[in-house]
């Protein structure tokens, strides 16, 4: 089977979005252990980030052809690139290993639009399972699906 004919492009997109060494956010190294407990604290307690990822990374959710129109190959291409560029922004996505390829280019692409804060040490995880399996977006390939469904009531798996 070919390639998609946007797929090239898609790809260079995805490419030139690569954060850029120099891409820092202006951060002050707290002088004491108090400091950065405080830090910590503003940061948790501040609620969400005002952007989403795809501002600052400059890549639109709405550029991406739905999963149906791509090819496994196209779609294999697209989030190996797409995660690699998430990476460079010292972030990552967890998605269960059984989700299948179509949903996880889904919840990839999806990370555009999510809030995000941008770090320059560390790493930020988009992380959509709260461990809720009946409310899990993932549905039946939460992984957590098996403790839930655990008959001996116990939520440890032995």
């Amino acid at each position: 089977m070919s390639m998609h004919p946007y797929i090239p492009h898609l790809l260079a997109d995805i490419k030139a979005v690569y954060r850029n060494k120099d891409y820092v956010v202006e951060e002050q190294a707290p002088a004491s252990i108090e400091e950065e407990l405080e830090e910590v604290e503003r940061w948790v307690t501040e609620g969400e980030p005002e952007h989403s990822f795809g501002y600052y990374c400059g890549l639109n959710a709405k550029n991406f052809p739905p999963a149906e129109q791509l090819s496994d190959e196209d779609l294999t291409k697209v989030c190996d690139a797409f995660r690699q560029m998430l990476y460079s922004w010292h972030t990552d996505i967890a998605l269960p290993d059984a989700l299948p390829l179509p949903l996880r280019y889904q919840f990839m692409v999806g990370t555009l639009d999510e809030k995000f804060a941008v770090v320059n040490t560390g790493f930020i995880t988009f992380d959509y399972c709260t461990g809720y399996a009946p409310d899990c977006p993932f549905k039946e390939f939460c992984p957590c699906l098996e403790f839930w469904n655990n008959k001996s009531g116990s939520i440890l798996p032995f």
